[in-house]
C-alpha cells in the first residue's frame, strides 16, 4: 500500500529520507500480511490513526533528543485521534543488524532515557495508581503521566516474525485504548482468542509464554514489551530502573578518553573514565570489531577494570 500522500499529517517531528520505507513496510505488513496477529493495529491502519516518528540511531543516546517531544505530542493529542491509535517509532535501520540481545539492550536504554527525561525536567513522570516497582502486577511503563503498552520489534526477530522488522521499532500504546478490553469483557476476550490463533498462524508457533492479561497474579508486563525469538528463551532480571541484560555473557566494547577499548560486562556500570562505544555481543564478537577498529593495540588498555 503506498503511503506517498498523507505520511506527512501522520508524521510528528521531522520526517527523514529512509523514513518512508519504513512506514511502506509496516503499512504492507499490516493490510497486506492477512494472518497478521494484532487486529487493533490493523484498524488502526486503515482507518489512518497511526502516527509516526523517527530517531535516528538506535544505539546513539545523543541521537534520541527529539524522541521525548515526539511522545509529548502524540500524548497531547491521541484522545482526539481514535480509540485505535498508537504511535509506531521507527529507528534508522543498520546497514548490519546487532544481536537480540543488544536490541534488548538497547530498547531498555530508551525507556530508561525517556524516564529519566522527566525527571531532569521536575516533571511528574508516573501516574500516581500505577506501581512503580515492574515487578506488581499492575505496574506499567509511564511518560507524562501516562500509563503506555510498549511493543519493540526488530531485525533480529526472524523466527517470530510479528516482532520481525528492518530496524528498531517501538510502538507505545496508552493503556486508554485498552479500556473496555478487559479480562471478562466479552469484546475483549473474543479479541484476545483471534488474536492468539493468529498468532499460530503468522508466527508458526504457539503464543509466547510471556504474553498475559494486564492484572492478573502471574502477569508482568514488562515480559511483553521485548518477546525473545522462540518459547524456549527467558527473560532474567527486572529491566527497568536498572541496567539489563540477557545473561553474564554478554559484554559491551568501552573507550576512554585516550581512544584506548576494552570490554567491560554489559548492564555493569562503567568505571570511571569509561564509556559505551556502541557494540555489544559475546566475547568474539566485541574483541574482533576492536581489532578491526584499533590499531593501536597498546597493552595499557588490556582492561577497564
Amino acid at each position: 500500500m503506498s503511503i506517498e500522500a498523507g505520511v506527512e499529517s501522520h508524521t510528528i517531528g521531522d520526517l527523514p529520507d529512509w523514513g518512508r520505507a519504513c512506514v511502506e513496510e509496516l503499512m504492507s505488513t499490516l493490510l497486506l500480511e492477512k494472518s497478521f496477529p494484532c487486529t487493533f493495529a490493523i484498524a488502526a491502519a486503515k482507518k489512518k490513526s497511526l502516527r509516526f516518528g523517527f530517531i535516528d540511531s538506535a544505539k546513539d543516546p545523543s541521537r534520541w533528543g527529539a524522541l521525548p517531544d515526539i511522545l509529548n505530542e502524540y500524548l497531547r493529542v491521541y484522545q482526539d485521534i481514535d480509540r485505535d491509535t498508537s504511535l509506531v517509532v521507527f529507528f534508522r535501520p543498520e546497514e548490519e543488524p546487532a544481536s537480540l540481545s543488544s536490541y534488548f539492550s538497547r530498547f531498555w536504554e530508551v525507556l530508561q532515557y525517556l524516564h529519566q527525561y522527566l525527571h531532569q525536567k521536575d516533571t511528574l513522570p508516573w501516574p500516581g495508581d500505577i506501581p512503580e516497582d515492574p515487578g506488581e502486577t499492575l505496574w506499567e511503563f509511564s511518560f507524562a503521566d501516562t500509563p503506555i503498552f510498549v511493543v519493540c520489534n526488530t531485525p533480529a526477530h526472524t523466527r517470530r516474525r510479528s516482532r520481525h522488522s528492518s530496524g528498531m521499532v517501538i510502538t507505545f500504546q496508552p493503556r486508554w485504548v485498552f479500556e473496555g478490553l478487559e479480562p471478562g469483557a466479552p469484546r475483549g476476550d473474543a479479541a484476545r482468542r483471534v488474536i492468539r490463533k493468529r498468532i499460530r498462524r503468522f508466527d508458526g508457533m504457539e503464543p509466547a509464554p510471556q504474553l498475559g492479561d494486564y492484572g492478573d497474579e502471574g502477569n508482568r508486563e514488562w515480559k511483553q514489551y521485548f518477546l525473545p525469538d522462540t518459547n524456549e528463551e527467558e527473560i532474567h532480571g527486572c529491566p527497568f530502573h536498572r541496567k539489563a541484560r540477557w545473561d553474564r555473557s554478554v559484554q559491551q566494547v568501552v573507550v576512554n578518553g585516550r581512544r584506548e577499548y576494552s570490554l567491560w560486562p554489559d548492564g555493569r556500570d562503567l568505571p570511571a573514565g569509561w564509556r559505551h562505544a556502541g557494540v555489544r555481543g559475546d566475547r568474539r564478537t566485541c574483541l574482533d570489531h576492536i581489532e578491526r577498529i584499533w590499531t593501536d593495540m597498546r597493552p595499557a588498555a588490556r582492561a577497564a577494570g
